[in-house]
């Protein structure tokens, strides 16, 4: 931040040598100083995914055991998958780079604007997603600046812990409800159901409404471990689940054409060979599916993993992932890489699947096409955790918790069948039988008094599966890695954690490099975040 305002000196430097008619942007149309909120909003909504999908891939993926690297030597493993931090490094920053950059003076000016020339529809969304971006950011780091981070010619920061950014999220948010109830005096309809309008809800208030309960039912459901949520949080959650999404058409996620690189999903092919993407790389080998997915879709939510698998009662597993060691799939087999150890002796493929034979263009599959919408929230998602509050409070054999945890598994496959088939050749759509089969299965509770909390957890996992990182991450914190509620969940041993660890797992990354420890660094210091196991160090929110 500071690299920015002594930018900005320099220009009021050459200012007062003479070019004052050049950079008097306020009056001269050609440099113009304010941006209307219509041109703000498309790249605004753009780098929320762009954002989010690099620190996901690259960085939180391998700890949440989303994804792994072929390659048992390299900094995917040895770093991330490890638990450790590769120091000197944005990786695992690029979420606080989305905030105070990316988004940052854009969305400043954008509600600015917005709340001076009465367009409340771009007021309310712009506080929507500045509520987002600050509790995925507090979630992934802790402690952020929510009071000062936009101050003119300031050149360092304080921040304030989590309590203070989660009482920031539910006053934005209120914010943004506050502003979509009102009525514009022109009408941004049209405008906002464009191509280069609203690429998440086309301007439908209502929805957007929605989407900022379902991040106040987010947030009161991290608060598991907390006295007050048996008596107050779990309630939160439940009231914000039933004001939020009504089903997966209502999931928001931000549509792309795939004309261009520059205009498809960062999980798809085009932008997956690119420096900042984690999902395909050759000299590293990421983006390949871990023994954690393989095993919740292979029988191991409630039994045992299936062991070199070929099919499964659960249809996901063929959606979701690929089989074979080569592009002609010859053999079948469902292959995943065990966290920290690689894959030396077995091709596992990635999750774009494989390259054909002759073509330097990946097919995709599942989210991770071009064409397909990058999701940020799902029905899915809060029916489980409505479940998972509500099993909580009321205790096993709860029958809105094992009612809410079957609308998620449901849910689930009509996400698939809506937003996971844009492959250039999709997979079938989830059959009723199929659904009916694995409902009826082993591994899924017949009745609320066989639930339990890992059941609703590690579906959960699986409906987030490759998308939903911050929120996986926040589970599998909070309730400590637990080996009895993520039963796949690779158990790391004192030799594969990373060395400076001192044998902890990750409870936080790091702010970004370049920004905090280079010019902050006072500031982090006060936090402890120079010591060498700073990311070992347990969020206010997992603790009781």
């Amino acid at each position: 931040m500071k690299k920015i305002y002594m930018m900005l000196a320099a220009i009021a430097l050459i200012a007062s040598a003479g070019c004052n008619k050049y950079l008097d942007v306020n009056s001269n149309p050609a440099v113009p100083q304010v941006v209307k909120a219509e041109l703000l909003l498309p790249p605004i909504e753009y780098q929320m995914c762009n954002g989010t999908e690099q620190d996901y891939t690259r960085s939180i993926s391998k700890i949440t055991q989303n994804l792994a690297s072929v390659d048992a030597n390299t900094l995917a493993t040895e770093y991330w998958e490890q638990h450790g931090y590769p120091g000197a490094s944005d990786v695992g920053g690029v979420v606080w780079r989305m905030i105070y950059f990316d988004l940052g003076v854009n969305l400043e000016n954008m509600i600015k604007d917005a709340v001076a020339n009465q367009k409340y529809e771009y007021a309310g969304i712009g506080y929507a997603i500045k509520a987002w971006a600050y509790q995925i950011g507090t979630d992934e780091y802790g402690p952020l600046n929510v009071t000062d981070a936009f101050t003119p010619g300031q050149l360092t920061y304080s921040y304030q812990d989590q309590p203070v950014v989660y009482d920031k999220v539910r006053e934005w948010g209120n914010l943004a409800v506050k502003y979509l109830n009102m009525t514009s005096p022109v009408n941004y309809a049209t405008t906002l159901a464009s191509v280069t309008g609203d690429g998440i809800y086309k301007g439908d208030k209502a929805k957007w409404k929605k989407f900022v309960y379902g991040v106040f039912a987010l947030q009161y459901g991290h608060l598991i471990n907390k006295a007050q949520f048996k008596t107050q949080y779990a309630d939160s959650v439940s009231k914000y689940v039933g004001l939020s999404l009504a089903n997966e058409t209502e999931d928001a996620g931000i549509y792309f054409n795939a004309a261009t690189v520059v205009d498809a999903n960062p999980l798809g092919p085009l932008n997956a060979g690119s420096a900042n993407s984690g999902l395909l790389n050759s000299a590293t080998g990421y983006g390949r599916p871990t023994v954690t997915i393989l095993g919740l879709l292979t029988g191991g939510v409630r039994g045992t993993p299936a062991v070199s698998p070929t099919t499964s009662v659960d249809p996901r597993l063929s959606r979701f992932l690929v089989s074979g060691t080569t592009a002609a799939q010859t053999n079948g087999i469902y292959n995943a890489v065990t966290p920290t150890h690689g894959s030396n002796t077995t091709t596992v493929p990635s999750v774009l699947g494989y390259l054909p034979t002759g073509a330097t263009y990946y097919n995709g599959k599942y989210i991770f096409t071009d064409k397909a919408r990058y999701p940020i929230m799902t029905y899915s998602q809060l029916q489980f955790v409505l479940s998972e509050a509500l099993y909580i409070k009321n205790g096993p054999g709860d029958g809105g918790a094992y009612a809410a945890y079957i609308n998620g598994i449901k849910a689930t496959f009509d996400f698939y069948n809506q937003y996971g088939r844009t492959a250039v050749t999709p997979d079938p759509a989830i059959a009723t039988t199929e659904i009916n089969a694995y409902m009826a299965s082993s591994e899924v509770a017949q009745t609320p008094a066989s639930l339990t909390i890992a059941d609703i957890m590690q579906q959960k996992y699986i409906a987030q599966w490759g998308w939903a990182g911050t929120e996986t991450w926040c589970d599998l914190r909070k309730y400590r890695y637990s080996a009895s509620v993520f039963r796949t969940y690779y158990q790391l041993s004192s030799t594969e954690i990373f060395s400076s660890n001192g044998g902890k797992y990750a409870y936080r990354n790091r702010p970004r490099y370049n920004s905090e420890y280079v010019w902050n660094a006072a500031e982090l210091a006060k936090w402890g975040g120079l010591a060498p196991n700073y990311n070992t160090v347990e969020m206010w929110f997992s603790q009781p």
